[in-house]
């Protein structure tokens, strides 16, 4: 195959990751609201630095679509105009998609990244597509799934529209979580169809059936562990961030959940390390699975008793959603070997 088209499914694959973790960053330090608008944002495509940016002034000009905080409300302008002495109502409309008119040059610039990282990914997806139309003829299922992950993007962008329109609801960012990881996988079985070189990977029908099994048990714990951040979200509300021992004082049912949860994790994917090593399949990126289970628990248990170090909480989510991706590749090479018996 390609070796350009392998490594742009790769950068692809790394950006997808990067806009993780900018995302984690956001969650982190509160930044989702930062814009306030999408695509945009307050109207800028380059954001503000400063809150006379975004307050009403005389005598000054004002592009149509930018956005001020006038009185504690968004306010949207309905076409370009220089300011007289006194504002005038008629030259704006209140914007509808929420209520949330606050400004924070941090969480505006933080969120504006994230967005800059996930505008990156989509057009190195969208390049990716493009180049994979000459494998129509080779592999049909190389352009078929890069222009799946193309559709993905879009449908991603608009996820995150509405999780802004929503002003951060749970289970909307849980979907968009979940998303990503779709779109990581898609781009993991390119790369995988992409890859000529021979691998001695041997089948066995228990280690493709538990790999399926670890992978939605990740799958599961991601999704408990947005919402168990929600939680986390609303006591820092209620707290303030300097208070980070109050943070899981009286932590809700499904904190402990998660918590329990994440024995059976390790101990399914300690049996599928057992079994790969006993029989000498060939999976290698089993140990990796590994270490980063090591990692999550490590930094779980630092959240809980240590009081949240800096960075657990991002570091936490970024290591589940790479090891959901080493643990569907590891499924494509059990899954690949059967595929190959039954052609050949």
């Amino acid at each position: 195959m390609d070796i350009t088209f392998r490594k742009i499914a790769k950068i692809s694959l790394v950006l997808v990751y990067l806009v993780i973790v900018a995302g984690a960053v956001v969650r982190m330090t509160g930044s989702g609201m930062g814009c306030p608008d999408w695509p945009k944002c307050f109207g800028y495509y380059i954001p503000p630095t400063e809150v006379t940016e975004i307050q009403w002034q005389p005598d000054r000009l004002f592009e149509k679509g930018q956005v001020i905080i006038y009185g504690e409300t968004l306010q949207v302008s309905k076409k370009s105009f220089t300011t007289k002495d006194s504002f005038n109502s008629g030259n704006w409309e209140a914007y509808t998609k929420h209520d949330y008119a606050e400004f924070n040059p941090w969480h505006t610039w933080i969120e504006y990244i994230n967005r800059l990282l996930g505008a990156l990914a989509g057009l190195a997806t969208l390049l990716l597509a493009i180049m994979s139309i000459k494998f129509w003829k080779r592999k049909k299922q190389i352009p078929i799934i890069s222009w799946l992950v193309v559709v993905g993007m879009v449908f991603q962008a608009w996820l995150g529209a509405t999780v802004v329109y929503s002003v951060l609801e749970p289970a909307k960012i849980t979907v968009h979580m979940l998303m990503a990881l779709v779109i990581v996988a898609m781009l993991l079985y390119i790369i995988y169809l992409a890859n000529e070189e021979n691998k001695r990977i041997r089948y066995d029908k228990l280690v493709l059936n538990i790999s399926i099994v670890a992978i939605a048990l990740t799958l599961v714990q991601i999704a408990m562990g947005t919402q168990v951040r929600q939680f986390i979200d609303e006591q820092i509300d209620i707290f303030g961030y300097d208070a980070r021992d109050n943070w899981l004082r009286n932590p809700e049912v499904l904190f402990y959940i998660h918590r329990s949860f994440s024995i059976i994790v390790i101990l399914v994917n300690v049996f599928l390390a057992y079994r790969i090593t006993k029989l000498d399949l060939g999976h290698f990126k089993i140990y990796w699975v590994l270490f980063l289970l090591v990692v999550e628990v490590f930094t779980g248990i630092a959240m809980n008793y240590l009081d949240f170090p800096f960075a657990s909480q991002p570091l936490h989510l970024v290591i589940a959603s790479i090891l959901f991706g080493v643990q569907f590749y590891i499924l494509l090479d059990a899954l690949m070997p059967r595929k190959d018996s039954k052609t050949s």
